[in-house]
């Protein structure tokens, strides 16, 4: 019976994303070092790894998309579509919601760039980990003031560590 109410609960995206904006400012603007702001800031920084990541794979898969229509308009003789646009918001999934995840514009687009360029082969796995991770860090340290920061791209990492051809993949940290 809870499902047909369903309808009308529904939340309206651009509150949710104002929202998350306004949590992800307040969060950073904490002068704070409570054992609350700390764990707010932990919290964020889980959110934020899961934004990255999901940004880091939109673009990968955005970019494939565009590289099919851009090899098809070229070869009917039209113009490529335009790139994809990243967004500064992410869909979360958080236990049971989904929520929205905001992150500024220069780490939301830099790891959605990097999908694309990892997809396009323009750069290697390990490159695009540690330039993600360099990411990251930046986030954590500046931005959250945590003192450790989180690792992204673990499913790249698993990946390369699988990889019998890939040895320099055990230097990632």
């Amino acid at each position: 019976m809870a499902s047909i109410f369903s309808i009308f609960s529904t939340k309206d995206p651009d509150e949710e994303m104002r929202k998350a904006q306004a949590l992800f400012e307040k969060i950073i603007s904490t002068q704070s070092d409570s054992r609350e702001a700390r764990n707010m800031r932990v919290r964020m920084g889980l959110l934020s790894r899961a934004h990255l990541d999901k940004s880091f794979v939109t673009g990968a898969e955005q970019m494939a998309s565009w590289q099919e229509l851009a090899a098809l308009a070229i070869a009917n003789g039209k113009e490529k579509p335009p790139l994809p646009e990243p967004s500064v918001f992410q869909k979360i999934k958080a236990g049971e919601n989904d929520i929205y995840v905001y992150l500024p514009e220069e780490y939301a687009h830099e790891a959605f760039f990097l999908g694309g360029r990892y997809q396009a082969a323009a750069i290697p796995a390990i490159k695009a980990i540690e330039t993600m991770q360099g990411l990251a860090n930046q986030l954590c340290y500046y931005e959250l003031k945590l003192e450790e920061p989180f690792q992204v791209l673990q499913f790249l990492r698993d990946e390369l560590a699988q990889s019998p051809d890939n040895e320099d993949a055990s230097g990632l940290s």
